[in-house]
C-alpha cells in the first residue's frame, strides 16, 4: 500500500489541521483574525448560553445561583475545541456537543437550567452575531484611520496636478487631492454601512414560537419578554421576531462587509496602476521583496486588498442566497453561513488593516505626475481647446482643426501647440494657444471639490480648514 493509499487516522492531530493563516496573508496576525478564531466562536457560544440563563434568572424563571454557575463554567479555555469539532459531525453543529460538555461541568442543581427551551440555532446565530459585534469595531477603527490619512493627503495635494485617466487613456487633468478625497469618501461610506447594521440576538425555540420558554416559566406572554432580556444581557439589539428563516441580519452583514472590501479594492486598484514602473506616480512604502528579482519592491498591501475585494462578492452572495430558507428552520441554509461570514469578516478586517498601513506609507511622486501630465504634448487638454477655439472659429470647424492637428502631433512626435501655430486660422492666437495647452492650468473645480469632500463627515483636523 502506498502512502497515498494509507487510511487517515481516526482523529487527525490538531497541528495537522489548525488554520494558522498560511494561505491567508490578508488577515494573518490581525486583530480580526483573533476575534474570529475557533476559540472566539466557542466563547461566543458559551456567552450566549450564559446570557440565556441570566435572562431567565432576571425574570424569575431560574435561580440566580444557576446563572452564576453557568457564567463561572462558560470559559472557552476549559473545553477541548478539537473534540467538540469532531463530535459536531454527528449533530451537524457544534452547539450540541458543547452543551453536553458545559452541562457536565455544572453542579447538579444548576445543570437543568442550562439551554432551557433553546434550540441549537438560537445559540449558533446569537454567537455568530456576537462575534460580528466584537469584530466590527476593529474593522471600523482601521477604516477611520485610513480615512483620516486620506483626508490629510487630499488636503496636502488639493492642487497637485496629474493625468485623469478614462478607459486606460489620458483624459483630462485632475489632482491627486481629488483622487484621495474620492478614496476617503468611499471608505467613510463603508464606515456608515457598518454603523447602520442592526445586530440582533436570536431566540425562538424549536420553531420560532417561543413555546418552550412560556411552558417552562408557566407565564403566558413571557417568551417575548425573555427574548428582550436575553438581548439586553448580550448587549445586542432586541429582535422583533425570531429570525431562524428571516435572515436579514446576516444578509445585511454580508452586504456591508462586501462593500468594505470593494471600497478598499478601488483604492488598491488605483494604487496598483499608479505604482507601475512606467507610470511611477505613487510608491507604496514597505513593499514586498521578490523571490527571484532583487530589484523589485512589490506593492504587497495593495495586492492583498485587491485579493480580498475579488473574494468578497462571491461570499456575500452565499449569505444573500440563504434568505431563501425554507420552513420555520432551514436545512443547510444557516449552516452555509458560518464559515462564509467568518471569512468575510476576516477579509474585510484584513483589508482595512492593510489599507491603513498602505496609505500611511504611501509616497506621492508629484514630479512623475507632472511629467506624465505633459507626456502627450498638450493633447490632454483638447477638450479645453475645443471649447475655447469653438468660440473663435465655430464649433465644427474648431473640432475638425483640432482632430487634424492632434493626428499630426501624434504622427510627428510634436507638441500640440507647435502644430496649432502652423494653422493659418490661428495665426493671431499663438499666445493664447500656449496658455490653453498648459495642462496644469486646466484643473476645473478640483480644489473646490476637495474642500467639499473634506467638509463631509469631517475629522477634527479638517473642520476649520481655511
Amino acid at each position: 500500500m502506498t502512502s497515498a493509499e494509507a487510511p487517515a487516522p481516526a482523529h487527525t492531530p490538531l497541528d495537522a489541521v489548525a488554520d494558522v493563516g498560511l494561505l491567508s496573508p490578508v488577515r494573518v496576525a490581525s486583530d480580526v483574525e483573533a476575534a474570529t478564531g475557533d476559540r472566539a466562536f466557542l466563547q461566543a457560544m458559551l456567552d450566549a448560553e450564559a446570557a440565556l440563563t441570566r435572562a431567565q434568572a432576571t425574570l424569575g424563571h431560574a435561580p440566580a445561583a444557576a446563572a452564576d454557575a453557568v457564567m463561572a463554567a462558560a470559559r472557552a479555555d476549559r473545553f477541548d475545541l478539537r473534540d467538540i469539532a469532531v463530535r459536531a459531525r454527528r449533530s451537524g453543529n457544534p452547539v450540541v456537543p458543547l452543551v453536553a460538555d458545559l452541562k457536565a461541568a455544572l453542579p447538579a442543581d444548576a445543570a437543568p437550567y442550562l439551554h432551557r427551551g433553546a434550540t441549537s440555532q438560537d445559540i449558533m446565530d446569537t454567537a455568530t452575531v456576537l462575534v460580528a459585534a466584537r469584530t466590527l469595531p476593529r474593522v471600523a477603527a482601521d477604516l477611520r484611520r485610513t480615512a483620516d490619512t486620506l483626508g490629510r493627503l487630499a488636503d496636502r495635494h488639493r492642487t497637485t496636478p496629474m493625468p485623469g485617466r478614462t478607459l486606460t487613456q489620458h483624459a483630462v487633468p485632475t489632482t491627486f487631492g481629488l483622487k484621495a478625497a474620492g478614496w476617503r469618501s468611499l471608505v467613510l461610506d463603508a464606515v456608515d454601512r457598518l454603523d447602520a447594521l442592526r445586530l440582533s440576538a436570536q431566540l425562538g425555540g424549536a420553531a420560532g414560537t417561543l413555546a418552550a420558554f412560556e411552558t417552562l416559566a408557566d407565564v403566558p406572554g413571557s417568551g417575548p419578554a425573555l427574548s428582550d432580556a436575553y438581548a439586553r444581557e448580550l448587549g445586542l439589539a432586541q429582535p422583533l421576531l425570531p429570525w431562524h428563516t428571516l435572515r436579514t441580519p446576516v444578509a445585511d452583514l454580508g452586504s456591508g462587509l462586501a462593500f468594505v472590501s470593494g471600497a478598499l479594492g478601488k483604492l488598491a486598484a488605483d494604487v496598483l496602476v499608479l505604482s507601475r514602473t512606467e507610470i511611477g506616480e505613487l510608491a507604496g512604502g514597505g513593499g514586498g521583496d521578490s523571490s527571484a528579482m532583487p530589484h523589485k519592491s512589490n506593492p504587497v498591501r495593495a495586492v492583498l486588498i485587491a485579493a480580498a475585494a475579488r473574494q468578497a462578492p462571491a461570499l456575500a452572495s452565499v449569505l444573500s442566497a440563504s434568505l431563501t430558507a425554507e420552513d420555520d428552520r432551514p436545512a443547510g441554509a444557516w449552516h452555509a453561513e458560518w464559515q462564509t461570514l467568518r471569512e468575510l469578516l476576516r477579509l474585510a478586517g484584513g483589508a482595512a488593516r492593510n489599507a491603513a498601513e498602505l496609505v500611511e506609507a504611501l509616497r506621492v511622486r508629484d514630479d512623475r505626475m507632472r511629467d506624465n501630465l505633459h507626456l502627450s504634448g498638450g493633447l490632454i487638454v483638447s477638450e479645453r481647446l475645443a471649447a475655447e477655439l469653438g468660440a473663435v472659429l465655430g464649433r465644427e470647424e474648431a473640432r475638425e482643426l483640432l482632430t487634424r492637428a492632434a493626428h499630426r502631433a501624434t504622427a510627428e512626435g510634436r507638441g500640440l501647440a507647435s502644430v496649432l501655430e502652423e494653422e493659418p486660422a490661428l495665426t493671431d492666437h499663438h499666445d493664447r494657444i500656449c496658455r490653453l495647452t498648459d495642462p496644469e492650468t486646466y484643473l476645473g473645480a478640483a480644489s473646490a471639490l476637495v474642500d467639499r469632500a473634506l467638509a463631509d463627515r469631517a475629522a477634527p483636523e479638517h473642520q476649520d480648514h481655511r
